[in-house]
């Protein structure tokens, strides 16, 4: 499902959305989020690793992991901490074919007018053997106005997100309940009336308050072989093996 933010620009929306949400904020070590156990899980056979607009949330260790970012405001920061960061889009990645062993793409197919394109370019760019972990929100019939402010242009039924990691080469190897969306549509219209009205005060907010309070709060990510049951799930988190053989579809 694509809402009204698909009349627009996509990248300038997430560009102009993520300069303001990373102009006045901190950087979170990946040790702090719930995903940090699964990271060294696969960091330790993956040394070579790629982790697609991270802002100033990175999940894969800084020193040593190349970044890719549209904001500004975020890459200066990572490279500062030890990262490889470099200005660019998911639809182009500035990288040879098979250059990686680990990929982290949260919270990003959502956000682009062409996810073929980013799917191939995922699977182009990591060798085979590797692995992808990526997260993104499920049921089109979830989408609030939330998704709208913060540039989803689609959510995914589960049946056709695995259809679209096959096409290119990607099998899904695990998954988890993912995300801190709020579940509640009264809060979703709250935060998108803030963010839409009041921004300023509303990312304020956002860093200094709710990103701690989730960060403390966060379950401990419950892997599981193959697909969860995603009934009333808001979001996934997927962990796949780049197939070996031929390349990807398209490529």
């Amino acid at each position: 499902m694509i809402g009204n933010a698909a009349s627009q620009d996509a990248a300038e929306i997430n560009r102009r959305f993520y300069d303001a949400l990373w102009a006045d904020t901190y950087l979170i070590q990946p040790e702090r989020f719930n995903t940090w156990p699964l990271v060294c899980e696969l960091n330790a056979s993956c040394p070579r690793r790629l982790e697609i607009g991270p802002g100033l949330r990175p999940r894969l260790p800084l020193t040593g992991t190349h970044f890719i970012e549209i904001s500004r405001a975020a890459l200066s920061r990572l490279i500062q901490h030890g990262g490889i960061a470099a200005q660019a889009n998911a639809e182009a990645l500035p990288f040879p074919d098979a250059t990686f062993d680990l990929i982290m793409a949260m919270d990003i197919i959502e956000h682009v007018d062409d996810d073929e394109v980013v799917f191939r370019e995922l699977a182009r760019v990591l060798r085979p053997g590797g692995t992808l972990v990526m997260s993104s929100p499920l049921h089109p019939d979830s989408w609030t106005g939330f998704d709208d402010v913060v540039g989803h242009l689609r959510r995914y039924d589960p049946e056709d997100l695995l259809a679209r990691l096959a096409r290119h080469g990607l099998t899904l190897e695990r998954s988890a309940i993912y995300g801190m969306q709020p579940r509640s549509q009264m809060l979703s219209r709250m935060g998108a009336w803030w963010l839409t009205r009041r921004r300023e005060q509303a990312m304020r907010w956002y860093n200094r308050v709710f990103m701690p309070l989730g960060l403390f709060f966060a379950s401990r990510l419950r892997l599981v072989p193959g697909m969860i049951d995603t009934t009333r799930v808001d979001e996934v988190l997927l962990v796949c093996r780049r197939q070996h053989g031929p390349g990807p579809a398209g490529h």
